[in-house]
Parts: C-alpha cells; sequence; structure tokens
C-alpha cells in the first residue's frame, strides 16, 4: 500500500518491483542513488503523472514496466537518461492520442532498440483503438499532398554549394510564382 516511492532505496539494488501499490505520481529525482538499477517494476500504482526528471540518474536501467496505470502521455524529457533501456512495458493505459503523446512515439521511434508494447488510443473516441504510430502518421497527412503549394525538394546538406544556389534560385522563382515570399537563413 506505499502511495509513494520510498526514500531508502538502497543504491546497489539492481531489480525493484513496486508493483500494486498505490504510487499515483512519480515526482523529480526519486531514483537518483539507485544507479545501478536495471530492473524497475511500476506495474499497477494508478500512476497519472511522472516528473520530467522522475528517471534522473538510471543510466543503467534497462527494463522498465509502466504497465496497467492512468497515463496518458509522457512530459517532454521523462525518457531522456534512460540511455540502455532495452524493454518499456507500456499496455493497459488510457493513452490519449493528441499532440502530447508526440513525445513518447518519437523518443521510441529514435532509440529503435527499445522492445515496447502496448501503445494504443483509448482516447479520444474518434481515434480510440489505433495505434499511436497511426494517429501520428494521420497527423500529418491532415492536409493533403496535392493541394499544398509546389516546394522545391528538401536539400540534403552535403551537396555542392553551386547545386545550392540552382535550387535557391528556383526557391525564389517558385514563390514569386505562387505570391509567397521565403527567407532561407543559413
Amino acid at each position: 500500500d506505499l502511495k509513494k516511492v520510498p526514500s531508502n532505496i538502497p543504491p546497489d539494488i539492481v531489480k525493484l518491483d513496486l508493483s500494486s501499490n498505490k504510487i499515483r505520481q512519480l515526482r523529480a529525482k526519486e531514483f537518483e542513488d539507485a544507479n545501478e538499477l536495471k530492473i524497475l517494476n511500476l506495474n499497477s500504482n494508478g500512476i497519472s503523472y511522472i516528473d520530467p526528471a522522475a528517471f534522473s540518474g538510471l543510466n543503467n536501467l534497462e527494463e522498465l514496466d509502466l504497465s496497467n496505470n492512468s497515463l496518458q502521455s509522457f512530459e517532454y524529457g521523462v525518457l531522456e537518461d534512460l540511455y540502455f533501456l532495452k524493454i518499456l512495458w507500456l499496455r493497459e493505459n488510457p493513452w490519449r492520442c493528441d499532440y502530447n503523446i508526440h513525445y513518447l512515439f518519437y523518443w521510441l521511434k529514435h532509440h529503435y532498440n527499445v522492445h515496447y508494447n502496448g501503445l494504443e488510443c483509448k482516447s479520444p473516441e474518434e481515434y480510440k483503438g489505433w495505434s499511436v504510430g497511426k494517429y501520428v502518421r494521420s497527423y500529418y497527412e491532415e492536409c493533403p499532398k496535392d493541394k499544398l503549394p509546389i516546394y522545391p525538394e528538401t536539400f540534403d546538406l552535403d551537396k555542392e554549394d553551386e547545386e545550392w544556389e540552382r535550387h535557391k534560385e528556383q526557391s525564389v522563382q517558385t514563390a514569386k510564382k505562387h505570391g509567397v515570399i521565403v527567407t532561407v537563413i543559413g
């Protein structure tokens, strides 16, 4: 029946099971002294909020179980210290598919070595049952490409200066044609 993470966690602990308690939120630096921790189980607590610095110091964490809680999204930064994370359990949470879910999705996308499950939209109703990945892709597909004005292709940063100048000139002509003024800085 713990309502918060105990403050007397031994610094050399490797596995910590805090599942099936009543921890509703994780405050900043809850585990900062447990830097050897590899497995953290927070399953079935009703956690609805995680401070962006809650996992600060858990540089060696390999497995994190946040399943069966009340999480709807993560604030930016929540997962940033988890350099060696391999498994992230996310199932049975009421993930809300709005702009706030993007951080979690992109963090997972850029940390492709992290295996995860259970990232499914539970709300709003129009996205219920969708995978979060499908929702994020649809977020960017709302504006049909054939309705967008014609813009030059994305530039490869390694292109020669001469090619860059040619593309820049085309951009100015395209902008004039469409009545748009584009300023490129950089």
